[in-house]
């Protein structure tokens, strides 16, 4: 009887070429799908893990406010600038920002009674007022943050050095010389085309960003923001308990965040 047989050089050509496609398109498939997921996410741990917002240099200033002084009550907790610095010496760091107009974060305990009146005042390198206002001191204990008004006169310019001062009058300001008071000085360095273009595909988490860049003004305010409209995010809650660590600020991580104040012109 007469059968129809394949050659035996044509069985073996017909079952290799199945395995030859198999072969070269699986691993192409693995990698784009499990290589930049596991990468992105050990990248954002360890990047948290080991923060550094080292002495920038002077100017230099005062972190702490609110032990006994003349005229003014003993407070449980001090006033504490939420900036890099030494506890040692009570020293606040030469910090970075790149915004126009910066918030500044200021922690503030329950304070008595008679304490009310605060003061804000913003100025240039050599000590000229370029923004001074009244504020309206919170009567729970908390981080504020204080916002440069975002007109045109009050813009930072790049690369120019800044200092400000946070105070607390131990009565009415106009009637009384003693007060408890923080400072710290900041500097605005230009955004590079690299920073822009991650701060893209960050989407809201740009702290990351800066916190890489050691920026430290608009890190601190961009977590501090997001974690006032998701205040129950773990994710958020330990983040923010990282970047405070950083700096030595730990016992302030739980504190809640009030939100940024209002002032008077």
């Amino acid at each position: 009887m007469n059968r129809n047989y394949l050659p035996r050089n044509q069985i073996k050509l017909i079952c290799i070429i199945p395995l030859i496609l198999l072969s070269l398109a699986t691993p192409q498939v693995e990698a784009q799908v499990s290589q930049p997921v596991t990468h992105s996410v050990a990248n954002t741990q360890n990047l948290l893990a080991e923060l550094n917002f080292p002495n920038n240099g002077t100017p230099s200033g005062r972190r702490k406010g609110g032990g006994s002084r003349d005229g003014c009550p003993s407070l449980s907790k001090s006033i504490t600038a939420l900036v890099p610095g030494e506890e040692t010496n009570n020293t606040s760091f030469l910090a970075s920002t790149v915004a126009e107009y910066p918030t500044i974060w200021i922690y503030v305990p329950e304070l008595p009674t008679n304490l009310n009146s605060g003061e804000f005042l913003f100025q240039d390198e050599q000590g000229n007022n370029i923004w001074r206002t009244a504020i309206a001191l919170p009567r729970k204990a908390g981080a504020i943050g204080i916002s440069l008004p975002p007109h045109p006169q009050f813009a930072l310019k790049i690369n120019k050095k800044y200092q400000w001062y946070f105070k607390v009058y131990c009565g009415a300001a106009q009637k009384t010389s003693d007060y408890f008071y923080v400072n710290a000085s900041l500097q605005r360095v230009a955004l590079t085309p690299d920073m822009e273009n991650r701060l893209k595909t960050a989407k809201v988490r740009e702290y990351v960003v800066y916190t890489n860049n050691h920026i430290w003004y608009d890190a601190v305010t961009n977590l501090a923001d997001m974690r006032r409209v998701d205040p129950a995010s773990h994710v958020l809650v330990e983040d923010w308990t990282k970047l405070l660590k950083a700096v030595g600020l730990a016992e302030f991580a739980q504190e809640p965040i009030l939100g940024r104040y209002g002032s008077e012109r």
